[in-house]
């Protein structure tokens, strides 16, 4: 049958590969930067592994194409590192050579992905003896024999119980709990010899794939390095953002204490009825961080509180308990929008690229907010402004503001953390930076944590549906656009917050799904946004959904996703 690859037309043999067929296009190359990692067939991930066409037995031989090709009618696009969908396939394969580099060396060691920072996946190794700077090396060294031979990763299907007896006897206990909250009898698995791992989704053919990869030791554990953002042919640098990395390990001592670390631990926590001392817990300790940010900003005698975050943090509801927490301490803070600041939407101008670009620093007012920042500071009283998002215009509707010693300003918005929003004439002695972002630290199993990004867009789809009305599907074709926003305008700054605070949620993951599950379960097959819906569906079919939010306080930071936050009223 004739497949048209990235392309180029070629006759596919029955029980040719994707890789057969793309070396002899002679699209194979050595670099990250143009490799094909995996294949996109009819908007579906596929590994290179994958054969289009086999033969089977019969009266006459017969040739049976899979459903995907019959769907794309042939087509198939390759997928290389500059697509997220890629970069994910090359960390899942990263994670296992170093997690077979750890077997070959270590042998009964166990190892525990914790979070990711930058291009660093942070990982610690239970073995009898603290990890030192001499073994990390020698795992570095093992890794690169691993990729040199380049053993090929074979993917199987097993019966579920055939799976669960096979991790019980390999002592993945973390995967056994969790595969018993598997509904499907069947589980993939990737191999190499004896060594058998699972990553929930496509890995690249071989080890030999793995080219750019480095582990720095990082006391009690060590960072997985992936490649560097501008050039993948090369690891990134020495990843070191220790604020950002004190408040990940303060969110897992959160877990540890709550005895909810992996999602296996949440189901039996739903199951057992449990999850509502959980959730009493859980908003505790966010009350109690917010009381102790609440404290240092008074201590430091600021003015101005600046809160940034990425899209679906929970910056508004923080921004009001922060003020909650501030008025227990005697003071009356006033909560100012950086939002209404933008300039109207007919004065933005284009990018190089001829695109209007509404997350960029440039739609802010930056020398009116200067202006009115620094005359609130000296006491004068200003009028603030009000942007109309339905006419895309700012007005001025009678909010004047004065500032005294016991009124501090609390101002949220996507670039209150940008240095260029404040002039060298504001004393920065005044301001107080906050950063707040969901950081889960909750774990698939003991080797797959959950991107933080994942939890964000959760939360974000089911606000959007729930108190906008927007389609899972509209809200997904915008989270692109988004994310580049995020990585320009959001991440370059947030080490530089006087204080990050997660606002995640151990137990959210089992409220969202209740909201959202019916909701993605009724997307098309044909709809653009079917790969990202479907991989959605396939990770949540793990977490048990739960009834409680009769216990979930109206001024939770879910309540801004769910709806019912009283701060809104």
């Amino acid at each position: 049958m004739k497949l048209i690859i990235d392309g180029h037309e070629i006759e596919a043999q029955s029980g040719e590969s994707l890789l057969d067929l793309i070396k002899r296009l002679g699209l194979d190359t050595d670099s990250l930067k143009t490799r094909p990692l995996a294949a996109d067939i009819d908007g579906e991930v596929f590994t290179l592994n994958y054969v289009p066409v086999r033969e089977r037995e019969s009266e006459t031989t017969t040739y049976q194409m899979r459903r995907a090709m019959r769907k794309s009618k042939g087509v198939v696009k390759l997928i290389r590192y500059n697509d997220e969908r890629g970069r994910n396939v090359y960390e899942r394969t990263m994670q296992f050579v170093f997690f077979l580099a750890v077997r070959e060396v270590f042998k009964e060691a166990k190892v525990k992905v914790k979070f990711a920072i930058g291009a660093g996946i942070y990982v610690v190794i239970d073995k009898d003896s603290p990890l030192t700077e001499a073994e990390v090396e020698l795992l570095n060294e093992k890794c690169a024999q691993i990729v040199q031979n380049d053993y090929p990763l074979e993917r199987k299907r097993l019966d579920i119980n055939e799976a669960i007896d096979f991790f019980e006897r390999d002592g993945q206990q973390d995967k056994v709990r969790l595969l018993e909250w598997r509904n499907f009898t069947y589980f993939d698995v990737y191999r190499h010899g004896d060594y058998v791992d699972y990553f929930y989704g496509e890995m690249m053919p071989s080890t030999g794939y793995v080219s750019v990869m480095n582990l720095q030791y990082h006391a009690p554990g060590l960072y997985l390095v992936r490649p560097d953002k501008e050039d993948c042919d090369k690891p990134a640098t020495e990843v070191d953002m220790p604020r950002f990395a004190s408040v990940f390990e303060e969110s897992d001592r959160w877990g540890e204490l709550m005895h909810c670390e992996t999602v296996a631990d949440l189901n039996e926590l739903t199951a057992s009825g449990g999850l509502r001392q959980l959730i009493r817990v859980n908003e505790a300790l966010h009350e109690r961080r917010f009381s102790e940010i609440a404290t240092e900003i008074v201590n430091r005698g600021a003015m101005v509180v600046l809160i940034a975050g990425p899209s679906s943090s929970g910056k508004t509801t923080s921004a009001n308990r922060l003020a909650t927490q501030l008025r227990v301490l005697g003071k009356s803070p006033i909560l100012l929008s950086l939002d209404d600041y933008y300039i109207d939407r007919r004065l933005v101008l284009p990018d190089e690229n001829g695109e209007i670009d509404l997350e960029h620093i440039n739609t802010i007012d930056v020398a009116q907010f200067n202006t009115d920042l620094e005359a609130l500071l000296n006491g004068k009283t200003v009028e603030i402004p009000f942007f109309n998002f339905k006419t895309g215009s700012r007005e001025m509707r009678g909010h004047f503001v004065t500032l005294r010693e016991d009124t501090p300003l609390i101002i949220e918005g996507l670039h209150a953390l940008n240095p260029v929003l404040l002039n060298p004439r504001i004393d920065h002695s005044l301001v107080f930076r906050l950063y707040v972002s969901a950081l889960t630290t909750l774990n698939i199993d003991n080797h797959n944590r959950i991107p933080t990004t994942d939890v964000r867009l959760l939360r974000r789809m089911v606000r959007d549906y729930e108190t906008r009305g927007a389609s899972m599907e509209r809200t997904l074709g915008m989270w692109e656009s988004v994310r580049r926003g995020e990585e320009r305008w959001i991440f370059p700054y947030q080490e530089g917050a006087d204080a990050i605070f997660n606002t995640t949620l151990v137990y959210e993951l089992a409220v969202l799904k209740k909201h959202i599950y019916p909701l993605l379960r009724q997307i098309p097959p044909d709809s653009p946004c079917y790969d990202e819906i479907r991989t959605i569906i396939k990770f949540l079919n793990y977490i048990e959904d739960a009834n409680v939010e009769d216990e979930i306080p109206p001024t939770s930071i879910l309540r801004e996703f769910i709806g019912g936050n009283t701060f809104y009223k």
